[in-house]
């Protein structure tokens, strides 16, 4: 067959083919490995010089047309389809619109990026750990033994015990979060750390599942000076007040030394709760200096330096901020209540913007 009838051949199926899986089948025939174009270059190498010159730059010219021919037929096959699918998919504009979404975005996940943003801005980085602890992270490394009485009022949820006697736990605080990072960072240490925690208690105030964030800070030179302004400035950017009156009371916990309850001034006006006016006072959270041992089993020297944290309940927060009076109800799904205590999903917390406008 002359090159002039193999081309007039490959063009005629070029223009048959009626899809793109048909004109694919044409060009493999043609410039595949073993297509008839393809073959007929193979024989290129039993030809003389000048024969092997003269036949290689027509067989060439061939191979460009019918690649550039290929092309154009592809392209036309897209346009058709195209315009079929234009022709199919009509919208009917007198159907009625689709009503808008219901979901929300759950209070104490709002809350979340809200306290976020807001140490965020005060430099702090998030921190994160397991749910399951052991021991060690979750008691002996913040100075909570096993005859501790603080072991007693944690509640907690214990797995099976394993062939050595340990039993892994869920854990009660997020205050093993301070510990691995500890174990992990050098000071400086700014961090805060939000999660879910659980303790074996419910009634109106209190769930089996609760959420926390706990702060650290671990450096040379902190305070309780530095703490105090921190949760000054925390409290007036999430309650969105522009002072607030605080009362930081002496009080235990085993992981700090000194230890502080902070209170904050409050008033109910209108059955409303509006924090920074008024004469009566609210727990919010627990404070303190890092205590020495903690610090050690952090893997740092006392000596050298020293810090500070504190711990609040998330899901405490939220019911205050945005007056929710039974913290079970965080948790029962009812679609009436998140709706009616949710947030839009781009409602996204930012300083700049307002927390919770």
């Amino acid at each position: 067959m002359s090159l002039a009838t193999l081309e007039q051949s490959i063009l005629a199926e070029i223009d048959a083919a009626t899809d793109e899986t048909a004109l694919e089948a044409v060009r493999v025939a043609a410039l595949g490995k073993k297509g008839t174009v393809s073959e007929r270059m193979k024989a290129l190498g039993g030809m003389s010089p000048d024969e092997r010159r003269e036949a290689g730059a027509a067989l060439n010219l061939l191979k460009d047309r019918v690649t550039e021919a290929i092309t154009a037929r592809k392209t036309r096959l897209q346009d058709i389809a195209l315009d079929a699918r234009l022709a199919a998919e009509k919208i009917d504009v007198t159907l009625p619109a689709r009503p808008q979404t219901s979901g929300t975005v759950h209070p104490v996940s709002q809350v979340w990026e809200e306290v976020v943003q807001i140490f965020g801005d005060l430099g702090f980085a998030v921190a994160e750990g397991p749910h399951i602890e052991d021991d060690f992270h979750n008691f002996d490394a913040l100075n909570i033994p096993p005859e501790h009485p603080a072991r007693q009022e944690h509640d907690t949820f214990f797995f099976h015990e394993k062939p050595d006697g340990s039993r892994m736990l869920l854990r009660t605080h997020t205050s093993p979060v301070q510990i691995r990072t500890m174990l992990a960072s050098k000071p400086p240490i700014r961090i805060i750390a939000p999660g879910r925690t659980f303790r074996c208690d419910s009634d109106m105030t209190h769930t089996p599942m609760f959420n926390q964030v706990e702060g650290l800070v671990i450096d040379e030179t902190t305070t309780l000076a530095n703490l105090k302004w921190i949760l000054a400035e925390f409290c007036k950017a999430f309650f969105e007040v522009d002072d607030v009156k605080m009362r930081f009371r002496a009080s235990h916990f085993p992981f700090t030394e000194p230890s502080m309850e902070v209170d904050i001034q409050y008033s109910r006006e209108g059955g409303q709760l509006k924090i920074g006016t008024g004469d009566k006072w609210l727990e919010i959270l627990g404070s303190g200096m890092v205590h020495p041992n903690v610090i050690r089993a952090g893997g740092m020297d006392p000596e050298r330096v020293q810090g500070w944290a504190f711990g609040v309940g998330l899901d405490r927060i939220a019911m205050l901020k945005y007056g929710i009076p039974d913290l079970r109800a965080f948790f029962e799904a009812d679609l009436r209540w998140l709706r009616h205590y949710g947030f839009k999903a781009l409602q996204v917390p930012t300083l700049a913007g307002g927390l919770s406008q």
